[in-house]
């Protein structure tokens, strides 16, 4: 996985052990729902069982689909089942095997990672799903992820269709001390495009983070209108957008997954972003999302406090999910 915005670095991705302090506490506390939604009941279905009979098998299959791990996931698991996969162990211990190997190996390749910009440009980061999903804040947190590292940012709010989203941008604009370009509601968004990248240019900014419209009259309004945008700020910038983030509504399950096969090959996505984890019970949609699409998950959102869109790490990830490691 790629974290932040440049080129991966082995060190970057924080395990557990060497995660800043409360980092994986917090993480944990986040999946505890999701936890004990799929875990919780695994448990209480298989604990004492000393084999699978086909009704069992029928429990544990209601139970994963319950958890949104997506139905490619789901008969993943089925299927190694029916083969015998960890035959001889206690059923819990099977599945759990199971669902670990199956969540470290996608079955869909790895997308290629992001471009860079060219030695001096700006690099243009597009954060693109549905109303509702959290991209504003996500924006405002990345911002401040960002300008802690040292970098400069700059918001173009480019979702010019919903009354008061430029507002919204321009309060995190102002709460993490970065630049905006905005316009008028009803603008042309691709117009608020070019001239952040005017912007960035002259005050010296090295990141622009574009916050799109999630809704047009209909699905394929707003993804023309997605694919003029990223014409514009690819004529300005080589290889623009960089970066295109898909932020996703943990909540909404399924939902989730139907938005990554929208907008995904449509607007070229590069990374996923999962907000609201700590509040809900089908973060097992991170699975299903990752899993079928080969798309990597680049942060998730565990809470409201700026510093609560962490990096994902996937050893960190599985260890908060399936209850292990040491909590901070």
């Amino acid at each position: 996985m790629i974290l932040g915005f440049g080129k991966r670095k082995p060190e970057d991705a924080a395990a557990p052990e060497s995660a800043p302090r409360g980092w994986f506490g917090r993480l944990r506390k986040g999946l505890a729902k999701t936890r004990e939604s799929l875990f919780g009941r695994l448990e209480a279905v298989l604990s004492g069982k000393t084999r699978l009979d086909p009704e069992t098998v029928d429990e544990v299959e209601e139970i994963l689909y319950t958890a949104d791990l997506g139905p490619r996931t789901v008969e993943a698991v089925l299927e190694r089942l029916r083969r015998g996969g960890g035959e001889g162990d206690a059923p819990l211990q099977r599945v759990r095997a199971i669902l670990r190997d199956l969540i470290e190996h996608p079955m869909t390749a790895p997308a290629s990672a992001p471009a860079d910009p060219p030695a001096g440009e700006p690099r243009v980061v597009f954060l693109v799903g549905v109303n509702g999903a959290g991209k504003s804040t996500t924006a405002g947190k990345l911002a401040a992820r960002h300008g802690a590292e040292g970098g400069k940012v700059l918001f173009a709010a480019a979702d010019t269709f919903r009354a008061a989203a430029a507002e919204q941008v321009e309060i995190w604009a102002e709460r993490t001390g970065c630049h905006i370009v905005r316009h008028q509601e009803g603008a042309d968004p691709g117009a608020v495009v070019f001239d952040a990248i005017v912007a960035a240019r002259a005050r010296g900014c090295d990141l622009i983070l574009v916050d799109t419209a999630g809704r047009l009259h209909t699905k394929k309004n707003l993804m023309d209108e997605l694919i003029k945008v990223r014409r514009v700020a690819a004529g300005q910038v080589p290889g623009a957008p960089h970066d295109v983030l898909l932020v996703l509504d943990a909540a909404t399950g399924q939902n989730a997954l139907a938005q990554v096969r929208e907008f995904g090959p449509a607007l070229g996505v590069t990374g996923l972003i999962l907000t609201k984890l700590d509040g809900s019970a089908k973060g097992g949609v991170l699975v299903a999302c990752a899993h079928e699409s080969g798309l990597p998950v680049r942060f998730i959102g565990v809470g409201e406090g700026l510093d609560d869109l962490l990096p994902f790490d996937l050893d960190a990830y599985l260890d908060a999910l399936f209850g292990e490691g040491t909590p901070e």
